[in-house]
């Protein structure tokens, strides 16, 4: 089943019955492992949902710039950053990811599952262009995998038990895209973990996680 993941794509997804429960997610736990002991800088987080891991970044020390297509999801966001007390060091922005440009460049780029109206690899290669040198791109994305098996992650009534294709990647088609020359590789993995959803409900996300770091 094709998507267009647009701006009424997700402002239906955060304007539904599931957005409550989307907007209480605890951070990655991707990110909290691969950026835990970096220095704190700017970063930017692409297609930031609520905000989970825009507002561990600002309280790690982080000054972030959260950017989403859905004013909706950004409401939760703000109210969440202000309940934490990190609303002065997250700033919201609501643009399409497609088509948008920061007008800067950040020590740290990240994204967790963002699905813009372009293909996927194109989104990552777009928001790569954002990393300052020495900086860090960190890609957290849906693992394309061709055998049936369970992978939700707050789509689950759109995608039924598997992302499609045009929201899953690989680690070898994602570091394709990263010049060895420009860039050093520091992670990249294909894993899988259980998640314990409303209600006690276990199910197990397969993870495609990228981390390189810009050399100049």
């Amino acid at each position: 089943m094709d998507h267009t993941f647009d701006k009424n794509y997700w402002d239906d997804i955060w304007s539904g019955e599931r957005a409550s429960a989307m907007s209480t997610s605890d951070p990655n736990p991707h990110l909290v492992g691969q950026v835990g002991n970096l220095k704190p800088g700017s970063a930017i987080d692409a297609g930031c949902g609520a905000g989970a891991e825009a507002i561990w970044l600002a309280s790690a020390g982080w000054s972030v710039t959260a950017v989403d297509v859905s004013e909706a999801a950004l409401a939760y966001g703000e109210h969440r950053a202000a309940e934490a007390g990190a609303g002065d060091r997250v700033q919201w922005v609501q643009a399409d990811l497609s088509t948008w440009e920061p007008g800067q460049r950040y020590d740290l780029v990240t994204t967790h599952y963002a699905h813009p109206a372009i293909p996927q690899l194109e989104f990552y290669r777009r928001i790569a262009s954002w990393v300052a040198p020495h900086g860090t791109l960190l890609i957290v994305g849906h693992l394309h995998h061709d055998s049936t098996h369970q992978h939700r992650h707050g789509h689950e009534s759109e995608y039924g038990d598997q992302p499609p294709a045009e929201a899953s990647s690989t680690v070898r088609a994602i570091t394709a895209l990263l010049d060895p020359q420009t860039w050093q590789i520091v992670t990249a993995e294909e894993s899988q973990r259980t998640m314990t959803g409303p209600g006690g409900h276990e199910t197990t996300t397969h993870d495609v996680v990228v981390r390189a770091t810009r050399r100049n």
